[in-house]
Protein backbone atom coordinates (compact mmCIF):
# COMPACT_ATOMS: atom_id res chain seq x y z
CA UNK A 1 0.00 0.00 0.00
CA UNK A 2 1.19 3.71 -1.27
CA UNK A 3 2.10 6.15 1.43
CA UNK A 4 -1.12 8.89 1.71
CA UNK A 5 -0.17 12.01 -0.39
CA UNK A 6 -0.57 14.02 2.87
CA UNK A 7 -0.75 13.18 6.70
CA UNK A 8 -4.07 12.63 7.75
CA UNK A 9 -4.27 15.13 10.65
CA UNK A 10 -2.71 18.22 7.54
CA UNK A 11 -5.20 20.74 6.69
CA UNK A 12 -3.77 21.91 3.56
CA UNK A 13 -3.25 25.69 2.85
CA UNK A 14 -6.04 27.27 0.77
CA UNK A 15 -3.89 30.69 -0.46
CA UNK A 16 -1.08 31.74 -1.09
CA UNK A 17 -1.14 35.92 -1.39
CA UNK A 18 1.89 37.99 -3.18
CA UNK A 19 1.87 41.36 -4.29
CA UNK A 20 0.86 41.02 -7.79
CA UNK A 21 -0.85 37.47 -7.53
CA UNK A 22 -2.80 34.98 -5.24
CA UNK A 23 -3.75 31.11 -5.40
CA UNK A 24 -6.68 29.49 -4.18
CA UNK A 25 -7.98 26.26 -4.81
CA UNK A 26 -8.87 25.81 -8.81
CA UNK A 27 -12.67 24.62 -9.54
CA UNK A 28 -15.24 24.62 -11.94
CA UNK A 29 -16.39 28.36 -11.14
CA UNK A 30 -13.00 29.50 -12.86
CA UNK A 31 -13.89 27.76 -15.64
CA UNK A 32 -14.57 30.61 -18.41
CA UNK A 33 -11.29 32.44 -16.99
CA UNK A 34 -9.31 29.53 -16.71
CA UNK A 35 -10.28 28.38 -20.40
CA UNK A 36 -9.17 31.74 -22.16
CA UNK A 37 -5.68 31.90 -19.65
CA UNK A 38 -4.42 28.88 -20.98
CA UNK A 39 -5.77 28.64 -24.54
CA UNK A 40 -4.03 32.15 -25.47
CA UNK A 41 -0.94 31.02 -24.20
CA UNK A 42 -0.69 27.26 -25.80
CA UNK A 43 2.68 27.64 -26.85
CA UNK A 44 3.86 29.34 -24.17
CA UNK A 45 2.64 27.14 -21.78
CA UNK A 46 4.23 24.22 -23.90
CA UNK A 47 8.02 26.43 -23.01
CA UNK A 48 7.57 26.70 -19.78
CA UNK A 49 9.40 24.07 -17.05
CA UNK A 50 7.98 21.22 -15.95
CA UNK A 51 5.89 21.03 -19.36
CA UNK A 52 8.31 18.51 -21.12
CA UNK A 53 6.00 15.92 -22.52
CA UNK A 54 4.30 17.97 -25.09
CA UNK A 55 0.96 17.00 -24.33
CA UNK A 56 -0.47 19.63 -22.55
CA UNK A 57 -2.12 22.00 -23.12
CA UNK A 58 -3.86 20.59 -26.21
CA UNK A 59 -2.87 22.77 -29.34
CA UNK A 60 -6.51 22.15 -30.32
CA UNK A 61 -8.02 23.52 -27.44
CA UNK A 62 -10.59 22.04 -25.52
CA UNK A 63 -13.99 23.04 -25.20
CA UNK A 64 -15.86 24.98 -22.44
CA UNK A 65 -17.82 21.32 -21.09
CA UNK A 66 -14.18 19.33 -21.18
CA UNK A 67 -12.19 22.15 -19.35
CA UNK A 68 -14.91 22.40 -17.04
CA UNK A 69 -14.90 18.83 -16.12
CA UNK A 70 -10.86 19.30 -16.05
CA UNK A 71 -11.80 21.70 -13.37
CA UNK A 72 -14.24 19.68 -11.56
CA UNK A 73 -11.29 16.62 -11.59
CA UNK A 74 -9.10 18.77 -10.03
CA UNK A 75 -11.10 20.34 -7.41
CA UNK A 76 -12.32 16.57 -6.42
CA UNK A 77 -8.68 15.70 -6.48
CA UNK A 78 -8.18 18.80 -3.74
CA UNK A 79 -10.96 17.71 -1.46
CA UNK A 80 -9.88 14.04 -1.59
CA UNK A 81 -6.44 15.29 -0.61
CA UNK A 82 -4.65 13.63 -3.75
CA UNK A 83 -3.25 16.59 -5.23
CA UNK A 84 -3.50 19.92 -4.83
CA UNK A 85 -4.40 22.15 -7.89
CA UNK A 86 -4.34 26.18 -7.47
CA UNK A 87 -5.68 29.02 -9.66
CA UNK A 88 -3.73 32.01 -10.25
CA UNK A 89 -5.38 34.92 -9.94
CA UNK A 90 -4.38 38.91 -10.72
CA UNK A 91 -4.59 40.60 -7.65
CA UNK A 92 -5.74 43.92 -9.90
CA UNK A 93 -7.91 42.48 -12.23
CA UNK A 94 -9.03 39.06 -10.63
CA UNK A 95 -9.14 37.39 -13.63
CA UNK A 96 -6.77 33.85 -13.78
CA UNK A 97 -2.89 34.40 -15.24
CA UNK A 98 -1.58 30.98 -14.15
CA UNK A 99 -2.10 27.73 -12.83
CA UNK A 100 0.17 25.77 -10.20
CA UNK A 101 -0.18 21.50 -9.87
CA UNK A 102 0.60 19.98 -6.46
CA UNK A 103 0.51 15.86 -7.61
CA UNK A 104 2.06 12.98 -5.81
CA UNK A 105 5.70 12.27 -7.78
CA UNK A 106 6.10 8.84 -9.96
CA UNK A 107 9.18 8.95 -8.86
CA UNK A 108 11.23 7.32 -5.60
CA UNK A 109 13.33 10.85 -5.46
CA UNK A 110 10.49 12.79 -4.69
CA UNK A 111 7.48 13.15 -2.74
CA UNK A 112 5.64 15.72 -4.69
CA UNK A 113 5.71 16.44 -8.70
CA UNK A 114 5.32 20.71 -8.89
CA UNK A 115 3.72 22.44 -12.09
CA UNK A 116 3.56 26.00 -12.60
CA UNK A 117 2.75 28.12 -15.52
CA UNK A 118 1.34 31.64 -16.17
CA UNK A 119 -0.40 33.58 -19.56
CA UNK A 120 1.92 34.61 -22.41
CA UNK A 121 1.05 38.40 -21.28
CA UNK A 122 1.64 37.59 -17.84
CA UNK A 123 5.11 35.89 -18.32
CA UNK A 124 7.18 38.49 -16.35
CA UNK A 125 5.90 36.66 -13.15
CA UNK A 126 6.97 32.87 -14.04
CA UNK A 127 9.97 33.30 -11.83
CA UNK A 128 8.06 35.32 -8.81
CA UNK A 129 5.25 32.69 -9.11
CA UNK A 130 7.99 29.70 -9.11
CA UNK A 131 9.67 31.41 -6.26
CA UNK A 132 6.90 31.73 -4.00
CA UNK A 133 5.25 28.37 -4.47
CA UNK A 134 8.77 26.70 -3.50
CA UNK A 135 8.83 28.91 -0.31
CA UNK A 136 5.28 28.08 0.35
CA UNK A 137 5.96 24.62 -0.02
CA UNK A 138 9.47 25.18 2.40
CA UNK A 139 6.80 26.65 4.74
CA UNK A 140 3.44 24.85 4.58
CA UNK A 141 3.72 22.24 3.16
CA UNK A 142 4.76 18.31 4.61
CA UNK A 143 6.80 17.35 1.55
CA UNK A 144 10.51 17.37 1.69
CA UNK A 145 11.70 16.04 -1.87
CA UNK A 146 9.63 18.15 -4.30
CA UNK A 147 10.35 17.73 -8.44
CA UNK A 148 10.41 21.58 -9.63
CA UNK A 149 11.39 20.39 -12.98
CA UNK A 150 14.50 21.72 -12.99
CA UNK A 151 13.61 24.92 -11.39
CA UNK A 152 16.26 26.56 -8.39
Amino acid sequence: MSEPFVPAGFEPPRSLVAREFRLEPLGPQHNESDLAAWSSSIEHIRATPGYPDGRWPPLEGMSAEDNLADLTRHAGDFEARRGFTFTVLSTSSGEVIGCVYLYPSASPEHDVEVQSWVRADHARLDEALAGAVRDWLAEAWPWLRPDRHGRP
